[in-house]
Order: C-alpha cells, then structure tokens, then sequence
C-alpha cells in the first residue's frame, strides 16, 4: 500500500468516525426538543394530553414498524446508502412539521422518526463491523454524543421559543442544521466506500428467522423496550410533573435539561464496564437500584432538594441503561450480521413498549389529575426492566 492510499484510507476512517458521532448527535434532538414545549404546543394548537402525548410516541411507532426493515434494506443497498437516506428523511420530517398545522405537525413526527429509526438501527452494525473490537469504547462514544445533544435540545427549546421570541416552530427546526451535515458526510462515505464495503453485504444477507427464537434475543428486546418507555415517558412530561410541583415552564426544561447532562458519565462509563465483564447483572442491579430511588423520591417529595437528588438518580439510571442497552446488541451478537439483526429486533419490539409510554402516563395523569399513579407505575416497569436485564446480561450470543 502506497503513501497515498494510506492516506485515503486513514481520511475515510476519520470520516467514518465523524459520521458516527454526527448521525449520534440526530438520534434524539428532534424528539428531546419536544417535551419541554409540549404543553405550549398542546395549548397552541388544542391538543389533549394524551394526543400531544403522540408527538413523543409517534416516532417511537415508527422505530417499532421500519426497524425489523432496515437490516434487509443495508443488506441490500449498503449501509452507507440507507444511513444516507435515514438522514434526508430526517431533515424532511424535521422542516415540515415546523409549518403550523396539526397535519404538517403529525406528518413530520412521523418522518422525523422513520429517519432516526434507520440510524438506530445501523450504528450498532456499522461499529460491530468497523470496529469490532472496540464495541465498548464506540459505544461510549456514540451513547455520550446522543446524550449531550438531547440535553442541550431540551435546555434550549424554551428559551429560543420564549426567551428569544422565536416561537415553538424555530426550536424544533433548528435541530435540521446537524441533519444536513450528516448529509453531506454520508454522501461522500457513498461516493467513496472503501473497496471491501460491498462484498461485506453479501456476508450479511440472511433470510431466516432463528433471532426471532431467540429467549435471550426477546429478552435484550424487552430490557430496550421498557428502559425506553421510562426514558420517552420521561422526556416527555418530566417538565409536566416539575411544574406542577411549582417550577416555572423555562425552570422545569432545564431541569430536563440538567437530567440528562447528569446522565452523561454513566453514558460513557458503563459501556466500557460493560466490555471489560464477562456479566453485566451487577450493573443492570446497580441502575434499577437507581431508578426506583428517583421516581420515589418525586412520588414522596416535591422540596427543590428531592427534585435535584431524584433527577439525578433518575439521569445516571436512564443514560446508563440506554447505553447499557446498546452495548447489549453488539457483546450479545458474535458477529455484524447477528448485531445488525438483533438490533432490528430489539428496537422493533422494544418501542412498541417503549410508545405506549408518553399516551399512557399522558392518560394515566388525564384520569387521575395526579402525579401519583404514573410515578407508581414507572416504579413497576423499572422492577421490569432489572428483571429482563438480569437475563440479558448474562454472558451468551444469541443464536448460540
């Protein structure tokens, strides 16, 4: 291999790397953006509770229907390509549900999500392919970049909404601009693959079934599923509860905000345990442990001091158990082909849970007019969380 070709391939290899992090950075934003401005929107435009509640669990039903696709659809086109096209479905969805009508709104939610969905769905491939041995370090990496980026989405909104006088539809468009860089670093990773990229997908084609018989694959699955429904659910009307406890509407974002900047070290840091451990159970213990003490708190407290520990706990449990879930389908997966598969199954079935969360605690709340019985209910689905991670955590490969 000459000096140019060294070259070539080591300015592929940092592009590769940028367009992780930057499809990592549009994994949530668009959807994080939404919660602290969901009561101005719902009240803007009429909208119930549990109706503005769709606009978080939209893009989770989309999640739940493309990706058991897209594996076949990388498979098929290259991955390079797919992401590509996730990224411009993005960027779609985002601009036109900025437009003011209740349509354009829903439509957009649901584009917004088929794009994010495409990416959830091939990062954990691409880094098991790519960087096969490293699935814990890149992890870390991609996790903490989404982390960063769906705090700063949910601190900012209120204030470039309110604040700045731009109003809800300028807050949630901004989140194009990391969609369009995205777009133009995959364009030139399809422009320019390296030579081995297309005799890899035909490695990967597979027809069968066998994951989807899988105990520990159904188990991987449900762990994703519920730790997302507490995640959206949170996202979701966290500002809600905060405010009704008597913080203001910017307070209550920041707040959010604040929950996931917390989570951030458990974002990078329990992927790379996770890689170091043949087990990850006393993790799973460990973050359960955490999420029953923040939801508690919020159920038995409402002083400025419980509400800091308890989104604290509640930040450090969700962020780690994201991530813990990700790293999940490449350690569990022996190759990219079973990682690409496993990821599609577990994210198709898991926010099909994860979906129902934001419209049943948003109806949950409708009924009650207290914060109660959805706190108590977020408490239950944590117990069920640690229970399906105690067995995924186990150290096996599906398929084996």
């Amino acid at each position: 291999m000459n000096l140019q070709e060294q070259q070539t391939n080591q300015l592929h290899r940092i592009l590769l790397i940028a367009g992780i992090v930057i499809a990592a950075i549009n994994l949530r934003p668009a959807i994080t953006s939404v919660g602290p401005l969901i009561g101005t929107i719902r009240d803007d435009i009429g909208l119930s509770n549990w109706s503005a509640g769709i606009l978080t669990s939209l893009p989770l039903i989309a999640f739940a229907v493309l990706s058991p696709i897209v594996p076949k659809l990388g498979n098929r086109y290259t991955n390079n390509i797919i992401m590509l096209a996730g990224l411009i479905i993005l960027f779609i969805g985002i601009s036109i549900r900025s437009l003011s009508f209740v349509f354009f709104l829903f439509l957009g939610t649901l584009f917004a999500g088929l794009g994010i969905a495409i990416c959830n769905v091939l990062l954990p491939a691409v880094i098991k392919d790519k960087f096969p041995a490293k699935v814990g370090l890149m992890t870390s990496i991609y996790s903490t970049t989404m982390g960063i980026f769906a705090a700063t989405a949910s601190g900012v909104s209120v204030p470039i909404a309110s604040g700045l006088g731009f109003g809800w539809q300028i807050a949630l468009i901004v989140w194009a601009i990391p969609a369009v860089i995205g777009i133009i670093i995959w364009l030139y990773l399809v422009k320019k693959p390296e030579p081995h990229e297309k005799k890899e997908m035909k490695f990967i084609t597979n027809n069968d079934n066998r994951m989807w018989k899988s105990s520990l694959a159904w188990q991987v699955a449900a762990f994703m599923g519920l730790q997302s429904f507490l995640f959206y659910v949170t996202i979701s009307w966290l500002p809600e509860i905060l405010h009704h406890y008597g913080l203001t509407l910017t307070a209550a974002g920041w707040m959010l905000s604040f929950t996931q900047f917390v989570g951030l070290p458990a974002s990078f840091i329990v992927p790379v345990l996770a890689g170091k451990f043949s087990t990850q159970r006393p993790i799973v213990i460990t973050l359960g442990i955490f999420s029953v003490l923040g939801y508690g708190g919020l159920l038995v407290g409402q002083s400025m001091v419980v509400m800091v520990i308890s989104t604290i706990l509640i930040g450090l449990s969700l962020s780690g158990s994201f991530a813990l879930a990700l790293t999940f389908l490449g350690l569990r997966a022996r190759n990219a082909r079973h990682a690409s598969e496993l990821s599609g199954m577990a994210q198709s079935l898991g926010y099909v849970l994860a979906a129902t969360g934001p419209m049943f605690i948003g109806y949950l709340f409708d009924l009650t007019a207290a914060w109660t019985v959805p706190l108590l209910t977020m408490m239950i689905v944590t117990a069920l969380v640690t229970l399906f991670g105690w067995g995924a955590g186990r150290n096996k490969f599906v398929l084996e």
